[in-house]
Formats: structure tokens, sequence, C-alpha cells
């Protein structure tokens, strides 16, 4: 696919710097892949309830943002540095022996973590950076790769445990075209209330539009709730620059879907029931589990996936998507485009626009539904 393709005009008063008030406060644009493009109906997340099927399956993306933006100073020439954590690798050696009973030392033992880094010279390996304001967190840099990626070992003076002191010192990674920086209501807001596994450097977005009443409606409608895990990556932001979406060099996100997940699939396959993805994220994790030996259906599995969704793939296991509207020229908008179809979905984004709906992570949402080609 072409990248111009994947372009669209969108006037900056529309892009949403801050939540909407309430969780399921947001507007709701339902698009019906039956109808033709440009036959939309205007409503609200709130009412989600009436727009998705009895009895469907709802699959959201229990992954936890982490408070990956770190600042500090480099030890010996105070210089200011930002580090930004990409994704944990392992646990730094423990030494030789077998492990014994969980105490306060292996509690505290450091962590490896890719990051990118910021300081007014280059981060070299060698470097030790003390993060926050009283030491709680130390980074020393082992090695820098080719594209500027630091491997660094984190560990803690304080004899915190290394996620303990991130959660105390460090900020939450809002999306650059937000525009501000973080305050204390992003620590909540910019984390769904179904986040349960550490790990992801962005929200997944439609998920951030579930209140605990929409939770219960959903329910009470004999909706079932089943999850998958991506950790989103910092690549979910990375623009396509390639002439053709085939030679974008696509990021890698950890995934996993649960036995139990597998089967809640096929447990609303049998009863003929949707399954409806909450996110592009809880897309990727499930057509990247698709079963190949049965349509329909998912492995239960976990590992990387480097899965880039374009017009022309085949969906196997999803039927239906929220999604929120999604920045030019991206990946996301190219998954949906496969979804809804190219026309359908740009004619959508026009009546959003005209409507005057927010747009992007914190904006406004779009439901996808109803057989027929994209």
């Amino acid at each position: 696919m072409r990248c111009e393709l994947l372009d669209y005009e969108l006037p900056e008063a529309l892009i949403a710097s801050r939540p909407p008030e309430e969780r399921d406060g947001a507007r709701l644009l339902v698009v019906d892949r039956s109808r033709a493009a440009g036959d939309v109906v205007h409503a609200a997340v709130r009412d989600l309830d009436r727009y998705i099927e009895r009895g469907a399956l709802v699959i959201i993306n229990d992954t936890k943002v982490v408070p990956a933006r770190l600042f500090g100073k480099k030890r010996g020439t105070g210089g200011q540095v930002e580090i930004f954590l990409l994704r944990r690798l392992e646990e730094a050696p423990a030494g030789g022996g077998e492990r014994s009973a969980p105490s306060q030392e292996a509690a505290a033992r450091p962590e490896r973590w890719q990051a990118m880094g910021r300081a007014s010279k280059p981060i070299r390996p060698g470097a030790t950076i003390d993060l926050g304001h009283d030491g709680a967190l130390v980074a020393e840099v082992l090695a820098r790769a080719e594209d500027g990626v630091l491997t660094v070992e984190l560990s803690s003076p304080a004899g915190l445990t290394v996620a303990a002191a991130i959660d105390a010192i460090g900020h939450v990674p809002l999306p650059p075209y937000l525009g501000r920086g973080d305050d204390p209501a992003d620590r909540e807001r910019y984390q769904t209330i179904f986040a349960r596994v550490p790990g992801a450097v962005a929200a997944p977005t439609a998920g951030l539009h579930f209140s605990p009443g929409l939770v219960e409606r959903l329910r009470a409608n004999e909706v079932e709730i089943a999850s998958v895990t991506l950790h989103v990556g910092l690549g979910t932001f990375q623009p396509v620059t390639a002439d053709d979406l085939d030679r974008h060099p696509m990021h890698a996100e950890v995934y996993s879907v649960t036995e139990a997940t597998a089967d809640a699939i096929a447990r609303a396959r049998a009863r003929g029931a949707p399954v409806v993805a909450i996110g592009t994220t809880a897309v990727r994790a499930l057509e990247s589990a698709a079963d190949p030996a049965r349509a329909g259906h998912v492995r239960p599995q976990a590992g990387e996936t480097r899965l880039l969704i374009q017009p022309g793939h085949s969906f196997r296991v999803v039927d239906a998507l929220l999604t929120n509207f999604h920045l030019p020229r991206s990946t996301l908008l190219a998954l949906v485009f496969a979804f809804a179809g190219r026309e359908r979905t740009l004619a959508a984004y026009r009546a959003a626009i005209d409507a005057g709906y927010r747009f992007y992570s914190y904006g406004d949402a779009m439901l996808i539904r109803g057989e027929g080609p994209p």
C-alpha cells in the first residue's frame, strides 16, 4: 500500500489534549460495514451496550502503562538526562547458585531495559545516571545500538524494587502530539480500568473509554469479557516514512493470549456470537494468535509480534472493532483501512471532522461492526 493513501487533513483544534470528564463520556461514531460509505450513526460511548450484539464476546487489552519517562543527571558531569524506557529485558544476573526463597535482596534485584536517552551529548556505554531527585534509581548504560537504543541496568540504592522506584519517580509517557507534559490526573486517566500487567509505554486507548458502569451494562446484556495482553510500544507512534507500507520496519510488541481467552472465543463461535476487539492492540494480539487450522479460533501463546495489518489482510478472529481516530500515515490507520475499507473509513473520518469529534489518544471512538467487504 502506498503511504500517501494513509493521508488525510485534520484541523489541529480537533486533537484532544485531555480526556473527557467521565471515562465513558466520549462520543461514538458507529460504522456498519453492510451499509454504504458515509452512512454512519452518531452516538455516545456510554450507550455502547446498545450497539454491541447481545451475548457478544468483548476482548480487552489488560496491559498496564509504565511511567516510562525518567529524568536525572549524569554522574560526574551533572548533565541533565531524560531516559524513556522501551521494554524490560530481564533481571540482571544475580550470581551463582539456585534461587532461594524471596528476600529483600531478591526483591531489589537490578533489571535490564531497552531505553531511549536524551541529553546535550550522546549517552555512551559506561555512563551512570542518577534518576529522580533523591537518587531512587540508578541507570548504568551497558550498550548503545546503531539506532541509538540503549541497554541500561536499573537498580535502586534505596532498596526498592525497580518497579516501585519507577512508579515513584516516573512520568506518564503521554504521546508527543498532546503538546503538554503529564499531570497527576494522567496517572489515572491514561490507564484503563482493566490494566493489570505492567509493560506498555503507551495506553491501549480504546480501553480508556470503559467505566465500571459501562462494563456492568454490557454484562447485563450477556456480553462476555475476556482479555489479551499486548504491551504497546513506542513504535505505535512511528509514522510510515517508506513510500510503500511493505517496506515499513514494523516494530515488535510482546503479547500473550491465554487458554481462558481461547476457550472464550471457542464458546462464542459455538453460540454464533461476534468477537469484538477493543482497540487495534487487541486486534494485533488476536490475529497474531489465530489458529491456521480452525478459522475464527486462536491458539494460546505468548511471544513477540511484528504483524503489520494492511488492506488485503484476511481477518480470522475479529468481527467488530472499537477504536479511536488515528494519525495519518500510521500503521494503526492502515489496520482500520484493512478492517473497514479505505473509502468507508475516510468517509467516517470526514463525518467525524464535520461533527467536531475529538481525535487521537484522549479523543472520541468509532465502532466498526456488521458484515461486508472492507
